[in-house]
């Protein structure tokens, strides 16, 4: 191992420079959250600030047409401005990082395909992208872009009346009276739409978790690492990928504004906390792989090839 990840006390670092140098030398796989989006003005759930959240889960959404119609008219309104996000710098970086080899798979827990659109390749969506439809009646899946035309056309003035509700983390809106919107139905059997995303109380379709345990399992805890970003790990289908390197001994640093779950397992000297903008870190992890390196005029060919 060619360097060490810095050990941390129980109280997460602040200072990123001693990281950055460590993870420069390491391969990874990164583990993204809502955290990673918040520069693109995309509003996380568990960061600092962040007001209480109530996401409807899959079961409410299934149990009938009055759940299905106050889903789509918040997320008519909600995803027709996250479709504007850019991808933020952090985003860019990764993909910059990714180019370099650095980065083995990127496991994101987001659903707004950023990290798509700034380049990055090697992406596993764990919980689906908010721009495709499943039908849930013939499984049949479409772009999302289609839908919400069709939205727009069945609700004139439905945009314009509620231009000013407040945009929630996962595509919708705070919004409480849904009474008269129309939701379209599935052009091929007539069933319901639903995105095709993770609700909570939904399952990660195993075919998903499997290729990102297989990720983790493919990295050498002497030479790798799993890198979180932006994430409070507070649901478990991301804080398993956590235990599982914990697990064959990998170390994880978690970069993060708040507190996360994997906080108490800082004791095992594998996980290290660093409480940091995600942007911040990635792109200044992007200049340090970047760098040249250098090695002073005395070495002698033999030993400049050795120590690079």
């Amino acid at each position: 191992m060619s360097q060490s990840v810095p050990t941390r006390a129980l109280r997460p670092a602040t200072t990123a420079g001693p990281f950055v140098r460590a993870v420069a030398v390491r391969r990874f796989v990164a583990l993204t959250g809502a955290g990673m989006s918040t520069d693109s003005g995309i509003p996380d759930y568990r960061g600092p600030g962040s007001p209480p959240r109530a996401p409807m889960t899959y079961q409410e959404f299934v149990s009938g047409p009055v759940a299905q119609q106050r889903y789509w008219a918040r997320s008519h309104l909600g995803w027709s401005r996250m479709r504007r996000a850019d991808p933020n710098a952090g985003h860019r970086a990764l993909a910059a990082l990714e180019a370099t080899g650095a980065v083995h798979t990127l496991v994101t827990q987001n659903v707004d395909g950023l990290h798509e659109a700034a380049g990055s390749r090697s992406v596993c969506a764990l919980h689906g992208q908010i721009s495709d439809v499943v039908c849930l009646g013939c499984g049949s899946r479409t772009a999302r872009a289609a839908l919400q035309d069709r939205m727009a056309a069945a609700n004139p003035g439905w945009a314009e009346e509620h231009a000013t509700t407040e945009v929630r983390p996962d595509g919708d809106v705070e919004l409480d009276d849904t009474a008269g919107f129309v939701v379209p139905v599935c052009v091929t059997c007539g069933g319901a739409l639903k995105p095709d995303v993770v609700f909570f109380g939904e399952n990660v379709p195993r075919a998903r978790v499997e290729h990102c345990y297989a990720a983790v399992d493919s990295l050498d805890p002497d030479d790798d690492l799993l890198l979180v970003l932006g994430s409070s790990l507070t649901v478990m289908s991301g804080f398993r990928f956590v235990r599982r390197a914990v697990s064959r001994g990998v170390p994880v640093l978690v970069v993060n504004r708040g507190p996360t779950r994997a906080d108490p397992l800082v004791e095992t000297g594998l996980v290290h906390r660093l409480d940091h903008g995600t942007s911040q870190f990635l792109t200044a992890l992007e200049a340090a792989v970047a760098a040249p390196v250098t090695f002073p005029a005395e070495l002698s060919e033999v030993e400049r090839a050795r120590a690079h």
